[in-house]
């Protein structure tokens, strides 16, 4: 569940540069040739929602001096824990998923929970801002809504230490914050959004066989369910990252032996486990992209560190969903039939 708080004590710095911002904003009207937000793809329709969403951020960023990436990780980290069938209509066209809580928007004391006129948002400690000058300050805005969160964050500070405490405050909640912090290192380090594309998790062209395992019993243990399914393989065989994602845990486990994690930007958990080795140099924080190595096909698990060889070799594939509250399995085996099915249909057109 999430929460949220007000501003916090701002540096000097801070104060005189978010006051700039707001004189700026001001005087030249800026986002005036868009004073409505393009919130649809159809709005520029040589651009995709993903090159609109890149100069949203870095519009925003340009004036406020918060990174661009910074400002899609957390629209991105929003996007994931909202689900679509709690979003109106209007918002599901947006560019921007930010979702603001009445109360933080306005203010907590305001007595119209709705109100848009940023003097008195700003009276009742209100976080809503005017970034198209047209005496509004909508949280339905593209402009309006990214340049409030930016104006949040630069509130604590210029930094990544600052921007972390900031995201702290407004959300209360340490997954939410790392969430974050792991999408923004990805951002940066492919240096653009459109990072959905995907990979089958062992080469397709080598020798494997799976079928739809989920919800199998397993008894090692105590009794449980399956929450994946097996790709059964040789030892050795490669294991592929299927996503843009960050190595978020590597180790031991004593039912899945030695398996990685992997997160992805739609806030989804890639679990790869039984693992015989890892690739070389790859640590916990390390970025990786569709079809990079992470590992090899084995058979450890089911005991204390070292544990090989009680059942044939495979790799067991999950995926998990954090919502910002909770996070659960889902079967992963419609989605790896589709990789699957991608691959080949890309090494046909030559495209590997």
């Amino acid at each position: 569940m999430r929460s949220y708080v007000q501003f916090g004590k701002k540096s000097i710095r801070c104060l005189v540069c978010t006051v700039m911002i707001s004189f700026l904003c001001t005087i030249s009207g800026f986002g005036a040739v868009a004073a409505e937000a393009p919130g649809t793809p159809d709005s520029t329709h040589s651009k995709s929602v993903y090159e609109l969403r890149r100069s949203l951020y870095e519009e925003i960023g340009i004036l406020t001096q918060v990174p661009w990436y910074w400002l899609a990780a957390v629209d991105q980290y929003e996007r994931t824990i909202t689900p679509r069938s709690k979003v109106a209509k209007k918002d599901k066209e947006r560019l921007v998923g930010l979702q603001f809580k009445d109360e933080v928007w306005a203010g907590a004391l305001n007595p119209n929970p709705g109100d848009m006129n940023p003097a008195t948002i700003s009276l009742f400690g209100g976080l809503g801002r005017d970034a198209t000058a047209d005496g509004n300050a909508d949280p339905g805005n593209d402009r309006d809504a990214l340049f409030t969160m930016a104006s949040y964050l630069l509130g604590f500070g210029f930094d990544d230490e600052d921007f972390r405490i900031a995201l702290w405050r407004y959300y209360q909640n340490d997954s939410s914050v790392s969430r974050i912090r792991q999408f923004a290192k990805i951002y940066k380090t492919f240096n653009q959004i459109d990072l959905s594309a995907s990979a089958f998790p062992l080469p397709v062209k080598s020798i494997y066989t799976f079928r739809d395992t989920w919800g199998d019993r397993r008894g090692w243990g105590g009794l449980r369910t399956h929450e994946g399914t097996d790709l059964f393989a040789s030892y050795g065989v490669p294991v592929r990252s299927v996503c843009y994602g960050i190595v978020e845990t590597k180790g031991w486990n004593p039912y899945g032996g030695w398996r990685i994690g992997i997160r992805d930007l739609s806030n989804r958990y890639h679990y790869y486990a039984h693992l015989q080795g890892y690739e070389k140099n790859i640590e916990i924080g390390d970025v990786v992209k569709p079809g990079q190595g992470v590992g090899w096909v084995g058979s450890s698990g089911y005991g204390p560190p070292g544990t090989q060889g009680r059942f044939p070799p495979h790799l067991h594939y999950g995926i998990y969903r954090d919502t910002g509250s909770t996070e659960w399995a889902f079967n992963p085996y419609p989605l790896l039939r589709q990789w699957e099915k991608e691959e080949w249909v890309r090494i046909k057109k030559g495209k590997k």
